[in-house]
């Protein structure tokens, strides 16, 4: 079917939907059954195309290792790509487990979307767990136990210091001093350092 002005008769053409016929300028070749189609039934589902699914991709999930298996629309039967599957040896049960998180009484299932990674331990976590703290971070607990052996031993003068500086405190005020007579100005309760 031709389409067109008399000007320019190959301009355009008719949509090939059986109760349309219109013309288009500016048609739509489906991918599906290869016709013509205007605006309005260019969709499969418009012109109810038989070859729809030519180019559909699926996704099927083996219940033994839940390994998932892409097929195009060119398979029909499910059954026998499973089966297909479980006969090639790669199908192994052993990858069903999924990951959780190893924090003690923790089931939560790590996925993608909810795992973090300890940039202490290098440990894989749940969100819940993801400071060292929640999780008992074997480096932090080193590293607390690294630094407490160097106030003790020879790197613990300073520590000293202030420890015979927060004695000699003795309970005293250590803000300014005033003079005997004088009055200070009424302000608000506050915390006084040294």
């Amino acid at each position: 079917m031709g389409g067109g002005t008399e000007a320019f008769p190959d301009l355009g053409a008719h949509c090939e939907h059986s109760d349309c016929h219109q013309l288009d300028f500016l048609p739509f070749n489906c991918d599906g059954c290869r016709k013509v189609f205007c605006l309005e039934h260019r969709s499969y589902k418009s012109h109810h195309c038989p070859k729809s699914d030519h180019n559909s991709r699926r996704v099927l999930v083996c219940q033994t290792c839940s390994t998932s298996i892409e097929t195009t629309g060119q398979h029909d039967d499910d059954k026998a790509l499973l089966e297909a599957h479980k006969n090639s040896g790669t199908c192994d049960p052993a990858k069903n487990k999924k990951p959780t998180c190893p924090v003690r009484r923790c089931k939560e299932v790590l996925t993608f979307s909810n795992t973090s990674t300890c940039k202490t331990c290098h440990l894989k976590v749940c969100l819940k767990h993801r400071f060292p703290a929640d999780h008992a971070c074997r480096r932090t607990s080193s590293s607390k136990a690294a630094s407490s052996s160097v106030v003790g031993g020879n790197g613990g003068w300073w520590n000293n210091k202030f420890l015979e500086a927060l004695a000699s405190r003795k309970g005293k005020d250590c803000s300014k001093a005033t003079e005997p007579g004088s009055v200070s100005p009424p302000s608000t309760p506050s915390v006084k350092a040294c």
